[in-house]
């Protein structure tokens, strides 16, 4: 038999909240076209994605990734952190 790896999927995102411990909050922006009228629109995701090492601070741009639910509303993982917000 052959496994198949499923892809997990990453977005990029900007850190809003680091209140909890080994939690970090993260807001995804998309844009998406209005059906009827075609202008495009910015929607905002909001996501828990958990950071092991309570490394990011609000404002850094980070990169996610889906992984298994780890709590009620966390199942993202921090991969990296792209952009530090200045301190």
């Amino acid at each position: 038999m052959s496994e198949t790896k499923s892809v997990k999927r990453t977005v990029n995102g900007r850190v809003i909240s680091t209140a909890m411990d080994k939690t970090i909050t993260v807001a995804v922006e998309r844009q998406v076209q209005h059906p009827l009228y075609g202008k495009y629109i910015r929607q905002t995701t909001k996501v828990q994605a958990h950071d092991e090492d309570n490394s990011c601070h609000k404002g850094d741009w980070v990169a996610v990734e889906e992984c298994r639910p780890l709590s009620k509303r966390k199942s993202w993982r921090l991969v990296e952190v792209l952009v530090r917000q200045a301190q």
